[in-house]
């Protein structure tokens, strides 16, 4: 089976279970859990001899005991560090005792993880490809992780949930840390001790995950065959479901590993049986492949009624119901007789409550992000909005993502006039090539500058970037200046440069 074919079938959001791979395979300074260990190990002694030892210490079965080989690196960090204050990891002594002083005990060893972690930077040949795990993230209603860093994440904006958190969050929106994280250093799981608590107080989030895994198509990414937290994943959910029984096999139906092979243009789904020690084989669906952007490009195609974003809106409002606030509902039909297809939801203020997900100035407001995670469900209501001559909207890019807009020529017609216009206006700032420059001229007037930023975009002297940039982080965004800026921009972007190319061509 084809990966489209695999994805077209999925009938709930699925959930992405994120292991070491991935960041390995975006971030620039990343490691694996023996390269974690051996870089430490190396920049404590100078060397590698300390960390072979203990690899051959505790190696059995050619297998290594990664958890004991951290506890006994962590003694000797603490140890060389309580004996060095102000050497080389004076750093790190620093924010211990500061933790100290705070009744906050986070050992030296978890500190230097944390402050190794904390901040990463994307592969430049690999910015395209998470421009398009992004766009996923409308599709994706929960992350699973066992990495420390915060990669995945911020990619896809979530809630980080850690340890008991897990247990009280609204599943919609959320990345569960399951190792811990570099923003709590006090929860990462690594050493002996670590797992052993963890296994402890493990059994409720079993639980909250199993409904996950239950309920949900589950993508394993950064994780292979043989990775011990794929083989215990399965060896829990079949010691609590049958594995002879509809759920277990609705439950292998909804499993996908993503395993990496290295120049793979491969898009095929197959079966593979993994052996789990103590139970009997159990057979997972696979594909082996490098080009994970087009896994990301069915991800963010995929079509559901209603968008994983709005589940977690609703869950957060029925969360606050059951919590006892202040939130009146109102039945305004007998429920149960309705059928499923003419069921509305409607959240909002009773004067303003609307059948549409955005208004037209919310659209601009969240421009790019719309555009970014290729939202063509909801930009399709762009023809619901009645956008007068006199308004500024950016269709532009909105098209690019959703070529259906039944009223796009009205539209276009409706912003070329406003370019033209635009266009005729005097060019205050010939002399500039960013906008900095242009807010930094005292020869511009206040009132001045948004016009000599828009003949800058028009002119192509102001850079696609410099502009985008300067849009992301504008202020006020109801204002008429942004939107204005932003159709010059949308418009730049999206017409004038496909227009220039096509004229090019012929």
């Amino acid at each position: 089976m084809k990966i489209d074919e695999f994805i077209t079938s999925f009938n709930n959001h699925p959930v992405l279970f994120v292991g070491t791979g991935i960041s390995l395979r975006y971030l620039e300074k990343t490691f694996t859990w023996d390269g974690l260990l051996s870089y430490i190990s190396n920049e404590l002694k100078g060397n590698g001899e300390f960390y072979y030892d203990l690899k051959y210490k505790y190696r059995s079965n050619g297998e290594y005991d990664y958890p004991k080989i951290a506890s006994e690196l962590e003694d000797e960090f603490h140890v060389i560090l309580q004996n060095d204050r102000n050497g080389k990891f004076k750093y790190i002594n620093d924010i211990f005792y500061e933790n100290l002083a705070k009744d906050i005990t986070i050992s030296r060893f978890k500190i230097f993880i944390t402050e190794l972690l904390k901040s990463y930077s994307i592969k430049e040949d690999k910015k395209a490809e998470v421009a398009e795990l992004q766009k996923v993230r409308k599709n994706i209603g929960s992350i699973i992780t066992t990495n420390y860093d915060t990669f995945i994440e911020d990619v896809f904006e979530f809630k980080s949930l850690i340890g008991n958190e897990i247990l009280l969050s609204n599943p919609y929106g959320s990345a569960y840390k399951i190792h811990g994280c570099i923003q709590h250093p006090d929860k990462i799981i690594i050493t002996d001790s670590d797992y052993a608590n963890f296994e402890d107080k493990y059994e409720l989030i079993r639980a909250q995950l199993l409904s996950l895994f239950i309920h949900n198509p589950i993508i394993f990414l950064g994780y292979n065959l043989g990775d011990k937290n794929i083989k215990s994943i399965l060896k829990t959910i079949f010691t609590y479901v049958d594995p002879s029984s509809e759920t277990a096999e609705r439950i292998r139906n909804n499993f996908l590993l993503v395993e990496y092979e290295e120049n793979s243009e491969n898009l095929e789904v197959v079966e593979h049986d993994i052996d789990i020690e103590g139970m009997s084989t159990i057979r997972i669906n696979k594909i082996k492949t490098d080009n994970f952007t087009e896994i990301y490009r069915h991800l963010g195609t995929l079509s559901l009624p209603v968008s994983a974003m709005d589940i977690r809106k609703v869950q957060n409002v029925v969360k606050e119901i059951y919590a006892g606030g202040h939130i009146k509902v109102s039945i305004t039909e007998d429920i149960e007789s309705l059928k499923n297809g003419e069921k509305v939801l409607a959240i909002g203020s009773t004067k303003t409550i609307k059948y549409e997900y955005h208004t037209a100035e919310e659209m601009m407001i969240n421009y790019f992000r719309l555009i970014e995670e290729s939202n063509h469900q909801l930009l399709k209501l762009i023809e619901k909005h009645r956008i007068q001559k006199n308004q500024y909207f950016p269709i532009f890019g909105f098209y690019q993502v959703q070529p259906e807009i039944s009223n796009f020529e009205k539209l276009k017609g409706i912003q070329l006039e406003k370019i033209e216009t635009l266009k005729s206006a005097p060019d205050l700032a010939t002399n500039h090539y960013s906008i900095e420059g242009i807010n930094n001229d005292d020869n511009i007037s206040a009132t001045n500058k948004t016009n000599a930023i828009v003949k800058g975009i028009l002119s192509g002297r102001v850079n696609l970037e410099d502009a985008e940039q300067y849009l992301k982080e504008y202020p006020q965004k109801y204002e008429t200046d942004y939107k204005k800026l932003l159709c010059v921009y949308d418009y730049r972007k999206y017409y004038y440069n496909d227009l220039t190319n096509y004229k090019n061509k012929h």
